[in-house]
């Protein structure tokens, strides 16, 4: 038998939440594996239909989830072209990099530190994605933060679309905003005649 519920609480990071069914009772545990639709992120509010089955321990948790309402494509499609926006950002950007090396505007070596330091702060975004999971000692948020500022946001953004991680803590993100913007600026710093000179002093660079 399928029963109908709201989203009353969903933690996103740890994939889980509570069902508050229409014909009224206590909340039912739900998780992010029971969603037969893994390409939809739940969020509170969202109404969905489940199944009821009990845990070892004889509570009751949802089956066999799945979204239901008039506006499910058009939210579907919406958060589509919302999840793509920070993978297009990311490329852009890295491909800005590039194009500016081959032209001879950049040295290959500042290249050489935004993908490796990308590559860093997406393995570190998915440690720590486990970690809270698994609850055990979480990466400081200043180091994700100092990965992005030097360099590495392109790969934090990547993680927190694709790993669904840090994308829901307001004071984290205005934080890792403002290291981006830093760090575009000092990109155009080194873009500028007076930049480009000093920053092939610092190399050794001719």
């Amino acid at each position: 038998m399928r029963y109908q519920g709201k989203i009353t609480r969903w933690k996103d990071e740890q994939g889980y939440g509570f069902i508050t069914p229409n014909q009224g009772g206590a909340e039912v545990f739900v998780h992010i594996k029971s969603f037969a639709n893994r390409q939809r992120r739940p969020e509170v509010g969202q109404i969905v239909t489940y199944e009821l089955e009990q845990d070892q321990r004889g509570r009751r948790q949802a089956r066999a989830t799945d979204f239901v309402g008039a506006a499910k494509n058009a939210r579907n499609s919406r958060s589509t072209a919302a999840n793509r926006l920070p993978l297009l950002i990311a490329g852009l950007f890295l491909a800005f990099v590039a194009f500016s090396v081959l032209a001879g505007k950049l040295p290959l070596a500042l290249l050489g530190l935004y993908t490796g330091a990308s590559l860093v702060a997406f393995i570190a975004y998915a440690i720590d994605k486990s970690a809270a999971r698994q609850q055990r000692w979480r990466t400081q948020e200043s180091t994700l933060q100092l990965l992005a500022l030097i360099g590495g946001w392109p790969g934090a953004l990547i993680a927190q679309n694709r790993l669904r991680h840090k994308t829901s803590k307001a004071s984290f993100l205005v934080v890792f905003w403002a290291c981006v913007l830093l760090n575009c600026a000092a990109l155009g710093l080194l873009l500028t005649p007076s930049g480009s000179r000093a920053l092939k002093t610092a190399l050794g660079v001719a």
